[in-house]
C-alpha cells in the first residue's frame, strides 16, 4: 500500500532531501510504522488470552478453553494447548476416581470391621456387665452401672464412625432418607438447626452420582462445624430440566479464598459425575457450596 500511494502521489523526493519534503517522507513514516502497529496487535491478540488462560487454568475447573482464533499458526497453538487440558483433565479425572474408589473401598472395610468386629465385641462386654451387675453387691453396683452407661456409649460412637464412613441409609433407603438422616445427626452433636428443602421423590440417580452428593454435603456440614461458627444452616435440593443443583449455605463468619484439601477434595467428587462445584461468601455472610449435577450423565432407566 505504501508503495502504491508513493508510485500514484505526486509527492518527489530529490537528492539531496529538501526541507519541504522531510514532513513528507515522516508522516509517511508514521503511517506505515501505525499500521504495522495496530496489524500485529491483532495478529497477535490471542497470545494474550493465552497467556491469560494459563496463568488461571486449573484442572479443577473443568472447561476453561480458549476460542481458536488468529492466524494459522496461532490457532495451531490455541488448539494444541486445549488438546493438553483436555488430556491433562481426563488424566486427572481417571487417577482421582481410581483415589477415591479406593477411599470408599477402605472406608467399607474398616466400617464393616467397627460394625463386626469391634461392635459386637462391645456388646458382648455389654451383655456380661449387665448379667455381672445383677448378681453384683448393692456397694458394687452402681460402679458396674457407670462402666456399663461408658461401654453403652462407647458402643454408639463406634456405630456412628461405621455409620459416616458408609452410610448403608443410601444404599437401603436412598438419597433423600440419607440427607435426611446426615442433617439430623448434624444438628444433634453440633446444635446448629438444619433446614431441608428436598424433594420427596428424586430421579433415579447412580450410586456414583448419590455417593458425591451426599459425601459433598457431608463435608459442608463437616466444614460448618469446625469454622463456620453459625447458627443456621439450610440444606436445598432444587430439580429443573436436566439439572440436580444442591446446595448447602449457613449463616457464619464465611471463609477465606485459600481453598482447603476438603474443598479440592470435593471439586475432585463434583468432577467425576460431570458436575460442577461453586464455593460462595455472600456479602451478607456465611459461605454457600453449590454442586450442580446434569441429570443426563448420572441418571439411571
Amino acid at each position: 500500500m505504501g508503495t502504491a500511494v508513493l508510485a500514484l502521489s505526486p509527492a518527489t523526493v530529490s537528492s539531496p532531501i529538501l526541507v519541504t519534503e522531510v514532513p513528507v517522507l515522516l508522516v509517511g513514516l508514521l503511517v506505515i510504522v501505525g499500521a504495522h502497529a495496530l496489524l500485529l496487535r491483532r495478529s497477535l491478540a490471542p497470545l494474550d488470552a493465552l497467556t491469560a488462560l494459563m496463568e488461571r487454568v486449573d484442572l479443577l475447573r473443568s472447561r476453561d478453553r480458549l476460542a481458536d482464533r488468529g492466524n494459522g499458526d496461532l490457532t495451531r497453538l490455541i488448539a494444541t494447548f486445549n488438546a493438553m487440558l483436555d488430556r491433562l483433565e481426563a488424566e486427572r479425572t481417571a487417577t482421582s476416581a481410581d483415589a477415591l474408589a479406593a477411599q470408599e473401598g477402605e472406608r467399607r472395610r474398616i466400617a464393616r470391621e467397627l460394625h463386626d468386629e469391634v461392635g459386637q465385641s462391645l456388646t458382648a462386654v455389654l451383655l456380661g456387665l449387665r448379667s455381672v451387675t445383677d448378681r453384683a453387691p448393692d456397694e458394687l453396683r452402681a460402679d458396674l452401672l457407670t462402666v456399663t452407661e461408658t461401654v453403652r456409649s462407647g458402643l454408639d460412637e463406634v456405630r456412628g464412625v461405621a455409620r459416616r464412613l458408609r452410610p448403608d441409609v443410601l444404599d437401603e433407603l436412598g438419597l433423600t432418607s440419607a440427607l435426611s438422616a446426615l442433617t439430623g445427626e448434624f444438628s444433634e452433636v453440633s446444635g446448629v438447626p438444619v433446614s431441608r428443602s428436598v424433594p420427596a421423590e428424586m430421579p433415579a440417580l447412580s450410586k456414583e452420582v448419590e455417593l458425591v452428593v451426599y459425601r459433598i454435603v457431608q463435608e459442608s456440614l463437616t466444614n460448618v462445624a469446625r469454622h463456620a461458627g453459625a447458627t443456621a444452616v439450610r440444606l436445598a435440593v432444587v430439580l429443573t430440566r436436566g439439572e440436580l443443583t444442591v446446595r448447602v449455605s449457613d449463616d457464619g463468619r464465611g471463609g477465606t479464598s485459600a481453598e482447603g484439601a476438603g474443598i479440592r477434595g470435593m471439586r475432585e467428587r463434583a468432577l467425576l459425575v460431570g458436575g460442577d462445584l461453586d464455593v460462595a461468601h455472600p456479602r451478607s455472610g456465611g459461605t454457600a457450596v453449590t454442586l450442580t449435577v446434569p441429570l443426563g450423565e448420572g441418571t439411571t432407566a
